[in-house]
Order: C-alpha cells, then sequence, then structure tokens
C-alpha cells in the first residue's frame, strides 16, 4: 500500500509540474526552468483549516487557503461530510487512503485509495470521507480554492 500511495505521489506530482511547464511554454514559446520541489512525508507541515470540523491540510506549492495556484495535501476525517456546494473551478483529486465520496444528481460515487477524478466547475455536489479511515488526498488547482454553498434543490 505504502509503494501504490508513493507511486501515485509521484504520478499526481509529475502531472503538476507537466502542466505547469505546459501552460509555461504556451505564454512564452520557451521551455520554463521549474525549482525543484521535494516534500518528503516527514516534512510536511500540516494545519487544521478552522471552522472545518478536523480537516487538515499541508500545503506544497502556493496554499490551499490562498490566491493563485496550489498543490497540497488534504486530510479529512472519517465519516467527515461536506455540506451541498461547488467550486468555481475544475477540482482534480488524487485519494491516497480512505475512501471519498462524492453525491451528484443524487447518484454516490466511492472513491477508494487509488483512484483520481477531476470535479467539474460549478456542479454542484455533497462529498466527504467515508466512515473508517481517515482520507488522504492530493488536490491541485490553477486557482484558489473554494466551496461555495448551495442550497438544495
Amino acid at each position: 500500500m505504502k509503494r501504490i500511495a508513493t507511486a501515485l505521489l509521484f504520478l499526481a506530482a509529475a502531472g503538476v509540474a507537466a502542466g505547469s511547464l505546459a501552460n509555461d511554454n504556451k505564454k512564452t514559446g520557451k521551455a520554463a526552468v521549474q525549482p525543484l520541489v521535494s516534500f518528503p512525508a516527514a516534512d510536511l507541515k500540516w494545519r487544521e483549516l478552522p471552522g472545518t470540523g478536523g480537516i487538515k491540510v499541508a500545503d506544497v506549492r502556493g496554499s490551499i487557503t490562498g490566491k493563485g495556484p496550489y498543490d497540497a495535501f488534504v486530510i479529512f476525517p472519517a465519516g467527515k461530510d461536506n455540506p451541498y456546494h461547488l467550486h468555481t473551478q475544475n477540482l482534480p483529486t488524487v485519494v491516497l487512503k480512505g475512501t471519498f465520496y462524492a453525491v451528484i444528481d443524487g447518484e454516490r460515487i466511492d472513491y477508494p485509495a487509488g483512484s483520481f477524478y477531476n470535479l467539474p466547475a460549478n456542479m454542484p455536489h455533497y462529498s466527504g470521507c467515508a466512515k473508517g479511515e481517515d482520507c488522504l488526498l492530493f488536490q491541485y488547482q490553477a486557482d484558489h480554492f473554494d466551496l461555495v454553498p448551495v442550497e438544495k434543490k
């Protein structure tokens, strides 16, 4: 399991780096030199997000609570549910531990460890971590994270 999580982390980081490099190439027509981003697990700095019921984050690029692009690990406590909401931009997520879920148009989709999803912008949904084991996620976006509450239809 540890090898799978490490491999997924590597693939996610490589995808982020490749996406950033591709965007730089489009803007300048030249390959940009990217700095090394290296975060062994022991070096991650975790912080709890106030008012979230125990959700913790460790930023590896930018800040999930700041402005601009970010890459971050997120820990959702087992059994933690989000209210009905949407995000104003796509939200790619790799599930590294536990089972995360999303309920879209009344249908629940479970994402066990090893899963990837890219939630489209402005798609109302519920989400959370199934009971039993905390969820460890890797998320990244081209701009800031947001969670916009929506009224249930």
